[in-house]
């Protein structure tokens, strides 16, 4: 539901540059939809459900005595970094959320001026680079989550791993780099417009 909700969210925002206008509807549309509140309520149990199966499958590990420093054997250094980058990408994402909820959702900008808020947000060269790190965050956290996922259903073979982490990187780069992309072409313009 989740990985779902970014890649709504990335085609939503990617209308922002594509078509700004088209944007402004959408997301005036969007705002006066009945379900927002419940999708948002779905979306929020769905996360802190994911948070909280995270630490508390920590916990047991650590209680169990599990102080391992695994190592990967499969030669694969971007696998290997993603995956031990899991803790501070996820607390960078969640961190990165609340930012970005508290400076585009509470309050909510007006109709017709989302673009010109989102615009304003990212024309800060810090906040262009915190949104940066969040897009990459965000694509290292799916790198290694959608094969740990397979994996942790008992999904992955032999047989179908190679297929199993190849779509799940294509969809981490797409989302990653896809963000990280929306990010600088919203961002760079408006910087760069700034009058001291």
């Amino acid at each position: 539901m989740l990985v779902l909700f970014l890649l709504v969210h990335l085609g939503g925002v990617a209308m922002a540059v594509m078509a700004p206008i088209q944007f402004e509807a959408y997301a005036a549309h969007l705002h006066k939809a009945t379900w927002l509140p419940l999708g948002e309520v779905s979306l929020l149990l769905v996360a802190l459900t994911h948070t909280g199966l995270t630490l508390s499958k920590v916990w047991l590990n650590r209680q169990a005595g599990n102080s391992a420093t695994l190592r990967s054997r499969r030669g694969d250094p971007l696998a290997a970094w993603a995956a031990r980058s899991q803790a501070i990408c996820g607390v960078l994402l969640l961190s990165f959320l609340v930012m970005h909820l508290a400076q585009l959702r509470w309050p909510r900008p007006p109709a017709g001026e989302e673009l010109a808020t989102l615009q304003a947000v990212l024309s800060h060269p810090t906040m262009l680079i915190l949104y940066g790190a969040g897009a990459m965050a965000a694509g290292l956290h799916l790198f290694h989550g959608g094969e740990a996922a397979q994996r942790s259903l008992g999904l992955l073979t032999p047989a179908n791993a190679w297929t199993i982490r190849r779509l799940g990187r294509s969809l981490a780069v797409l989302i990653g780099g896809g963000f990280a992309v929306v990010t600088l072409l919203l961002g760079a313009p408006a910087m760069l417009d700034v009058r001291p």
